[in-house]
């Protein structure tokens, strides 16, 4: 019998001797004989054949998977696999991609044996993103920011614009100034395209510093944000109500005058929600809502409802100001300041500079109207 050289994972990684007739049903790559000398045994190999680790013992299944592990993942595959996490069902995604349903399915099923751990639990026909695909699609949040960026960069060159500014701000500013601004800004400067999107304090701050928006607008930045600061607004908290209300009556607002009535409360992870709370225990005023908002737009439309009394930044106020909408100042007096920031790293450019002189007239049009009510 014709004996051949072969790897075989024995459990202590060592090398045996296996008949050529067992292993042509288990390894049909050593089927093809070793080259004869002359005579009727095959020459002997200089040392046994390297034909990778053996895919039925579970050792070599474990190998074979940790070398499918190493395997990077392409942009292509995040793509589609933050787009499933989006919409939680491949055919919605595969709509979106512009690819067949079947692709995403085979797709989602390979990366899933290459990284070596499910992506989705599959209940009822939707999938749900697994702790491990949930933390892939944030680590690669900023990284299809900065794609985005760049496709938009490349779009602006190829339709010959002269310019684009990439534009962020937190809810009170891009609910408010931020659109006059834009409104005016785009009106003055032809040729040149503005990205604008709203997101948190923080998002604004981390896509500003990694430069994937050239400005950012927040309410109350500190010097401890690393970036280039510029205040366009600072005004007093305002509390809002329905003209109709008890406490418009009065001529100024204390937390005090707030108990016992319906309130509406910002959530204590935003900036205004924080100010509040600091407030009422500056004045050691017990602090309860009826109702809490993330945000001070949200709240405006509530009260304007006759949910109950707010405390917002004047600008959203403003905004939101008309016959169902009555603002007083609150004591003790709080100023609501708002930030322009940018990267220090990279001068702004001249568009961006710019839009900064239109959000700062908007601004002071705002404070305008704030002295005469």
């Amino acid at each position: 019998m014709v004996s051949l050289a072969a790897r075989s994972c024995d459990g202590v990684g060592g090398v045996m001797y296996a008949s050529w007739r067992n292993l042509l049903p288990h390894r049909p790559e050593l089927t093809k004989p070793f080259p004869m000398s002359g005579g009727c045994d095959p020459a002997p190999p200089h040392k046994p054949a390297e034909v990778g680790p053996c895919a039925r013992c579970p050792d070599g299944v474990a190998l074979l998977r940790a070398r499918r592990g190493t395997r990077a993942m392409k942009l292509r595959q995040l793509e589609l696999l933050r787009a499933v996490i989006r919409c939680e069902t491949t055919v919605r995604a595969a709509h979106e991609l512009g690819l067949s349903q079947p692709a995403v399915s085979n797709a989602i099923k390979h990366m899933e044996s290459q990284l070596g751990f499910a992506l989705f639990e599959r209940v009822n026909n939707r999938l749900f993103a697994t702790p491990e695909a949930m933390m892939i699609f944030r680590e690669t949040e900023h990284l299809f920011d900065v794609y985005q960026a760049l496709e938009a960069r490349i779009s602006d060159m190829r339709k010959h614009r002269l310019g684009s500014i990439r534009i962020l701000a937190s809810p009170p500013l891009g609910h408010s100034v931020i659109p006059l601004a834009l409104r005016s800004f785009l009106a003055q400067s032809p040729g040149v395209a503005a990205h604008f999107d709203i997101c948190s304090y923080s998002s604004t701050l981390a896509s500003v510093g990694a430069g994937t928006a050239e400005l950012g607008f927040v309410l109350g930045a500190g010097d401890d944000t690393g970036l280039c600061t510029e205040v366009f607004f600072s005004e007093p908290l305002v509390c809002i109500m329905p003209p109709e209300h008890p406490l418009a009556t009065l001529p100024e607002v204390a937390p005090a005058d707030i108990a016992g009535h319906s309130f509406v409360a910002l959530q204590p992870d935003t900036r205004m929600g924080e100010m509040t709370r600091a407030i009422f225990r500056d004045c050691d005023v017990p602090f309860a809502f009826d109702v809490e908002v993330r945000y001070c737009n949200t709240a405006c439309i509530l009260v304007q409802a006759g949910v109950g009394v707010a405390l917002v930044d004047a600008l959203s106020a403003l905004t939101c100001a008309g016959d169902r909408l009555t603002v007083r100042p609150v004591v003790p007096s709080h100023n609501v300041v708002a930030s322009a920031v940018w990267s220090p790293k990279t001068p702004l450019s001249k568009s961006a500079a710019q839009f900064l002189r239109h959000v700062s007239r908007q601004a002071q049009g705002f404070m305008s109207r704030r002295a005469a009510l």
